[in-house]
């Protein structure tokens, strides 16, 4: 099983932060998201759900050639309509998605980053 959605780029985009990463429906983003690697994520908080009994998720940030691949433990009190965080720690919240993530923000590649910046770009995200 499988479910994929996109998030856009944004000028503000940083991802610096070392323990957390973020996708969110917000339009906008401030230098202060700094966990943030896309907005205007277009996802179904329904289809995110179904990956909230698995022991692993595998989740992908795909533009262009470029591709990163996070390995995370989903939090089933995950409920949030707008954003989707992946945390390194065990820290849980509704906006949790997984937990125990062997990468954060920082973490990705810069290549990644630097298309993120682009508020033109599309970034495929696939969960599975």
């Amino acid at each position: 099983m499988k479910y994929e959605f996109t998030v856009k780029g944004h000028p503000n985009v940083l991802a610096t932060h070392k323990t957390t990463l973020e996708f969110t429906k917000d339009l906008y983003l401030t230098k202060a998201g700094d966990c943030i690697v896309g907005i205007s994520a277009y996802f179904e908080l329904d289809k995110i759900k179904q990956f909230l009994n698995r022991n692993k998720v595998r989740i992908k940030i795909k533009i262009d050639d470029i591709e990163e691949i996070i390995t995370a433990v989903p939090n089933p009190g995950f409920d949030d309509e707008k954003e989707i965080v992946v945390r390194l720690g065990n820290f849980t919240s509704e906006r949790t998605f997984a937990v125990n993530a062997d990468k954060s923000a920082s973490m990705l590649s810069r290549s990644l980053i630097h298309k993120l910046k682009n508020p033109e770009t599309i970034a495929k995200i696939t969960i599975e």
